[in-house]
This record gives structure tokens, C-alpha cells and sequence, in this order.
């Protein structure tokens, strides 16, 4: 059985060795360990917070920001075991194959491998999240029992489809850390040490390799892990936060050379009432506003616009939601009326309904994470967030809108108003999801990026890191199970460094 100890609890001055040091214990973190289980690898696995959440090891994320209003920095995470799914919504769509792409026409985008690098490891991905079967493909026949999908004209936008992470029984999503703390215990190999703060990347004097890592508690202990190999899991802002202020040997930072580290920072803005849909017949299957289970799988339909027509009208990735059922003001009643009596149809049971979105930020090195003067309670400089989000993420959406709308004219279904013009109308209904992307982004030129196709920070040897602050570019679909499928990549790498 492996063991799970209190990091208060260790004598001041241990030196603890191990093959493995895992950093952080979110949705990553916790994959790995399970990916590697069954291999003869010693495994550290080092949890910030406890089995529960603590306002005082809440307050380590806390840090300052800049330029276009954003969420707090320590209100976006959780930080004990389990991380970000112990607050996640479970909402699961595998990247696209574009989202992998190097798009002429966006800078900075392109991964250094293609989709069907990490396609071998969506299922099991899948399977970690209790998503259910694998039916994103096929959703439309899955549900066909609970109502057709919209029958949009021929275009650019077409019925894509989210599933959601249950547990046993129908509790909705599944927490990492209750999920899979037993599975953790089971591993004869691994140590999990709960409230135990990295607080250095300490490289040799080459700076080539990691030596070891310090280890802080929040009662004041302090002891070292000096691991063969490291993987830092510790979400986008910890990761970055780590790699920067470890600069004693590397002035600028581990894996900074490039001044990458910190840069890229992304999350999927999400507005609210984007538009109104408006049905003429009044009909609407299920599966668009609610989730609806189907063999075992929790699906819920989305709009997003296909490949051939972000490639062919430069647009960004989008998700688009069917929310809340909405009453028209007079104005939209008479728009209906005489679009519906143009296109020769009866709108006598007409019925809107508001949209919302999740939309892809474009690659931006200006949104950045960098040092504070300001230290938090372990003596760890705070971070400062500058911000920034370019109105042409706004009308790239506009436009996929328009499509949406030219479809439903043209299948003689439906038709759509434009809510929000301004910058201004945007931010005034304007929400995040929560998904911290990039800060130590993937790339095969150490000048682009913090890491390699494998995850290795560039220039040191035995450096790793995981989770979505790798991502070079965001796509629209949710982080948590495509991160997942990429760390199980990871442990297929590293169990071949160490065989």
C-alpha cells in the first residue's frame, strides 16, 4: 500500500529520494501517478493542499492584475487534492483537428505533432473522467430517440456535441481527489504528501538538470526531494509561478531563456445572450438545452463551426449553447413575422430562446503572468496577470453567428438576432470558464515555447510539465479531458526513460 502523509509531519531537513517527483495533485497530476502504477517507478507525488479545502492554502494563488477584466486568480482554483475538478462542471469535448494546426493566418498557432498524437489516449481519458462511452462523433444517432437535431441548411456551422463527467450513480462530475484516492493508496510505489509547497526548481550548477526541489509547509517545515525525473502539475498559474521565481542558478528562470515562461496565458471567454434563436415552429429537441443521458452517456448538443469554414473565413473555434427560452419585444415579433411570411412559413408557434458560447482566444504572448514585489505567507513572490482580450475574438464569433443564421433562413426553419455590438455590450455580459491555458506553452523551438512535443522544459534534461498550460493553441473545447489524454501521453514517454 502506498502511503499518504502529512507533510507537517515530516522531520525539518529530510532529504527524501525518489525516481519521480510529481508537483501538484489536480487531474493531471493524479493521471500520471495512475498511468505509471503498474511500472517500477518510486513516485513522490507533492499536494499544496489537504483532502479538503483551507482558506489559507487558498490564499497562495492570490496575485495582482492588469488590462481587461478577469476573475481572481485565487478564486478560479481549488487548491487541495483533486484541484480544478473539485469545482469543475464535467464539460468533455476532445480537441479538433485544426485546434492542432499551424493556421497562416493566426500567429504563434500549431503543436508540434498532429491529433493523432494524443488519439490513442482520448478513450482512456475518457474513461478517468467517467464520461461514459465514446459518442461525440455520433451523438445525433445516440439521441435520435429524444428529438432530431436542428436540420440547418448546408454552411459552415453545424450540431457538434459535448458529454459530461458522472460518477456512480448520478452525482455530476467526478472529483479526482474522491475518486481516486483509494486507487492512489492502492499503488505500492507511490508517496502522496498532502500541504507540501514546492517552493524551488533547484537546478545544478550547469543548469542542464534538476537537482532536487524545496519543499515548504505552512507551519513552517522545510525538506528536500531530490528526484531522478520531475513533472511540474500544477496548473498554468503555479506552473509558470514555479519556473519563474526559481532563479538562483537560471537568472530569468527555469526554462525562461526565450523570456516564454508566463506568456500565452488563455481561458475561454464564455458571454451570456449572444444572440436569440428563434424557431418557427416552436420545436426544439431536448438534447440543446439540457443535458439528457443516452446508454450510459450524458450528452448535451452545441453549435460550432466546421473546420473547411474556419479555414476558409479565418475564424476562431466556438461553442455555441442553447440557454434560457426568451419573450420577444414587439420589434423582434414583427422581424419574425415578416421574414417567416417572406420565406412562405407559419411562425403562429414561433419561440426563442437566448444563446450563449464558449469562444477560442487567439495565441497572444501579451497576456502574461509575471513576478510581483508582493509575497505570499511561504515567502513565494505573487504573481501580477496582464490581461488582454482583441475585439476580433468578438467579431470572428459575430461571424460564425451570421453563418448560423444564413442556415437556419435557408433550411426555412428558423432565423437569429445579433445581441451585443460593442466592446462594451460584450463585457457587460461577458463570463470565463475557468480554463487556465498556456504560461509554458509547447513547441519544438526552444525561442517559441517552454517545452518540447514530449513536455520536457527545454534545456533541462530531466524537467517535465503537464496539463493545459502546455497548450500552444486552446480550441474551444473544454481543458480537463484533453489534458488528461496528453499526461497519459507523458507516462508513455517517461516509462520508456526509465525502463
Amino acid at each position: 500500500m502506498s502511503a499518504f502523509i502529512d507533510a507537517r509531519n515530516v522531520p525539518a531537513g529530510t532529504t527524501i529520494e525518489t525516481d519521480l517527483a510529481i508537483v501538484g495533485g489536480g487531474p493531471a497530476g493524479i493521471s500520471l501517478a495512475l498511468a505509471l502504477a503498474p511500472h517500477p517507478i518510486r513516485v513522490v507525488l507533492l499536494e499544496s493542499g489537504g483532502m479538503h479545502f483551507d482558506g489559507k492554502t487558498q490564499d497562495l494563488y492570490a496575485g495582482g492584475q492588469t488590462g481587461y477584466p478577469y476573475l481572481k486568480l485565487e478564486s478560479s482554483r481549488l487548491r487541495y487534492l483533486g484541484g480544478s475538478t473539485n469545482h469543475w462542471g464535467g464539460w468533455c469535448r476532445p480537441l479538433d483537428a485544426i485546434d492542432f494546426e499551424t493556421r497562416d493566418w493566426l500567429p504563434y498557432t500549431g503543436w508540434p505533432f498532429t491529433r493523432s498524437e494524443i488519439e490513442p489516449y482520448f478513450k482512456r481519458a475518457q474513461s478517468l473522467v467517467e464520461a461514459g462511452p465514446w459518442v461525440y462523433d455520433d451523438g445525433a444517432r445516440w439521441a435520435k430517440r429524444l428529438g432530431a437535431p436542428i436540420a440547418l441548411g448546408d454552411g459552415g456551422v453545424y450540431t457538434s456535441w459535448f458529454q459530461f463527467s458522472k460518477m456512480r450513480g448520478s452525482v455530476l462530475p467526478t472529483h479526482f481527489g474522491h475518486r481516486y484516492a483509494d486507487d492512489l493508496r492502492r499503488i505500492a510505489r507511490l508517496s502522496l504528501y498532502t500541504n507540501a509547497n514546492v517552493t524551488g526548481l533547484r537546478l545544478a550548477p550547469d543548469a542542464a538538470s534538476l537537482d532536487h526541489l524545496d519543499v515548504a509547509t505552512l507551519s513552517g517545515r522545510h525538506f528536500t526531494v531530490k528526484p531522478r525525473m520531475t513533472v511540474i502539475a500544477a496548473g498554468a498559474i503555479e506552473n509558470a509561478r514555479l519556473l519563474l521565481a526559481s532563479n538562483d542558478i537560471a537568472q530569468a528562470g527555469v526554462g525562461n531563456d526565450s523570456g516564454m515562461v508566463g506568456r500565452f496565458f488563455a481561458d475561454h471567454p464564455i458571454p451570456r445572450d449572444t444572440a436569440t434563436l428563434v424557431m418557427f415552429d416552436g420545436r426544439l429537441a431536448p438534447f440543446y438545452q439540457n443535458t439528457m443521458t443516452v446508454r450510459d452517456a450524458i450528452l448535451r448538443a452545441t453549435f460550432s463551426p466546421t473546420e473547411a469554414h474556419q479555414r476558409a473565413h479565418n475564424v476562431l473555434g466556438s461553442l455555441t449553447t442553447v440557454e434560457n427560452p426568451v419573450k420577444l419585444d414587439e420589434l423582434g415579433q414583427a422581424a419574425v413575422s415578416v421574414t417567416a411570411s417572406a420565406l412562405g412559413v407559419d411562425a403562429s408557434n414561433a419561440k426563442a430562446f437566448s444563446l450563449g458560447c464558449g469562444l477560442e482566444l487567439a495565441p497572444d504572448p501579451n497576456r502574461r503572468l509575471a513576478l510581483g514585489a508582493e509575497r505570499d505567507a511561504l515567502g513565494m513572490p505573487r504573481l501580477n496577470l496582464h490581461m488582454h482580450v482583441s475585439d476580433s475574438v468578438f467579431a470572428h464569433y459575430r461571424q460564425t453567428l451570421k453563418e448560423l443564421g444564413r442556415q437556419l433562413l435557408a433550411a426555412r426553419i428558423g432565423m437569429i438576432r445579433l445581441n451585443q455590438q460593442t466592446h462594451a455590450d460584450w463585457l457587460a455580459v461577458m463570463d470565463w470558464g475557468n480554463h487556465h491555458m498556456g504560461t509554458t506553452r509547447m513547441s519544438a523551438d526552444p525561442k517559441r515555447g517552454v517545452v518540447d512535443a514530449d513536455g520536457k522544459v527545454h534545456g533541462v534534461a530531466n524537467l517535465y510539465v503537464a496539463g493545459s498550460s502546455v497548450f500552444p493553441t486552446y480550441g474551444s473545447s473544454n481543458p480537463t479531458m484533453n489534458l488528461v489524454a496528453l499526461t497519459l501521453r507523458l507516462a508513455a514517454h517517461l516509462r520508456k526513460q526509465f525502463a
